[in-house]
């Protein structure tokens, strides 16, 4: 039996994926049945739509190539499984990396922390094109420092 804890793994380091090559449609698939909060704004996003919107209004991208130009790294991530629930809550660590050629030297630009839930099987995403693994997001928070 595969470990599900990968699966919920490579969901979150698809999601930094999305960000640093500005797939913001490819994102909102991804939480299309999760609910997200961010700390510092009261509003819960709910929907594709909602959550495209919030990556269009809060992440540049850059016309040359359509990204923000951002490597996320993610770290920590620890994942508890509750396999008679078929479920999972997970908890990782990020730090965002940004350099914009001629204008920005590498830096840290953010860090923070991720907490998520997970429901087992595709059922939750309808079958997404970007639904990467049998286990796909119900619910998310971030958090910085």
């Amino acid at each position: 039996m595969i470990d599900p804890r990968n699966d919920i793994a490579e969901l979150i380091y698809t999601y930094g994926e999305m960000v640093d090559t500005g797939n913001f449609d490819g994102i909102g698939e991804m939480f299309a049945h999760a609910e997200i909060t961010t700390e510092g704004f009261g509003e819960v996003r709910r929907g594709t739509s909602a959550v495209v919107a919030m990556y269009e209004a809060t992440t540049r991208r850059y016309e040359d190539d359509g990204t923000p130009k951002t490597k996320h790294v993610m770290t920590n991530v620890i994942v508890q499984v509750d396999e008679d629930a078929d479920t999972a809550t997970s908890r990782s660590y990020f730090t965002v990396l940004q350099a914009v050629r001629g204008a920005l030297a590498l830096q840290p630009i953010v860090a923070g922390r991720y907490t998520a839930t997970t429901s087992s099987g595709c059922r939750a995403c309808g079958g997404s094109p970007v639904c990467t693994s049998s286990w796909t997001w119900s619910g998310t928070s971030l958090s910085t420092c």
